[in-house]
C-alpha cells in the first residue's frame, strides 16, 4: 500500500490523461522572435474581465521567455493541423520562423497562426507559482475565429482524438 498523502506520479499522470481537452499553440515574440508551445494547459477563467490561464513548465525552453514578455497569444487547433501541434510540442527553435507555418503578428506583437478554430491575444497580468509550472493569466484583448465551424483537435490519454459524433 502507497504511503497516505503520496501520489505516484506516472499514476496521476495517467488518471489526468483521461480529461479531453483542446489542443493550442501558445505563442510569443519576445524582441522580435516569433515562437511557440503546444499547450494543453490551458482555459479560460474569466468573462468579466476577459481572463485566461496558461501553464508553463518551468523547465520548458519556453519559461524564460514567458518571463520577458508582456503578452501571448493563443492559437486553438482544428482537427487538421496535427502537424502545427507535433512541430510546437518539440523542443527547441525551428528552422524557420514558426515552422513555416503561415501567421501574422497582431495588435499585441504576438504570433497569430493561420487556419485556427480561434484566436486570443492576451495582455499578461499575472504569474504565480504552481508546483514546477509557473500559472500565467493573460487578459484577452482581441479574440475572433478564424475557421468557426471546423472540428477542433483534441487530445485523450496520451494520443489525439477526434469527435465522433455529434451531439
Amino acid at each position: 500500500m502507497a504511503d497516505e498523502g503520496v501520489v505516484d506520479s506516472r499514476l496521476f499522470r495517467d488518471v489526468m490523461g483521461t480529461f479531453a481537452s483542446g489542443v493550442t499553440v501558445v505563442t510569443l515574440g519576445v524582441d522580435g522572435t516569433p515562437r511557440g508551445m503546444t499547450a494543453n494547459a490551458f482555459l479560460s477563467l474569466s468573462l468579466d474581465p476577459p481572463l485566461v490561464i496558461v501553464c508553463v513548465q518551468e523547465t520548458g525552453s519556453m519559461h524564460s521567455l514567458f518571463e520577458e514578455a508582456e503578452a501571448f497569444g493563443v492559437n486553438v487547433l482544428a482537427a487538421d493541423q496535427r502537424a502545427v501541434s507535433d512541430l510546437f510540442a518539440k523542443h527547441g527553435m525551428p528552422d524557420e520562423p514558426m515552422g513555416g507555418f503561415e501567421y501574422r503578428v497582431g495588435d499585441l506583437g504576438v504570433p497569430l497562426l493561420s487556419g485556427v478554430l480561434g484566436y486570443a491575444e492576451c495582455r499578461i497580468v499575472e504569474r504565480l507559482p504552481g508546483g514546477d509550472h509557473t500559472i500565467v493569466i493573460g487578459e484577452a484583448t482581441n479574440v475572433a475565429f478564424d475557421r468557426e465551424g471546423a472540428e477542433p483537435l483534441l487530445f485523450y490519454r496520451g494520443g489525439y482524438r477526434e469527435i465522433s459524433a455529434e451531439a
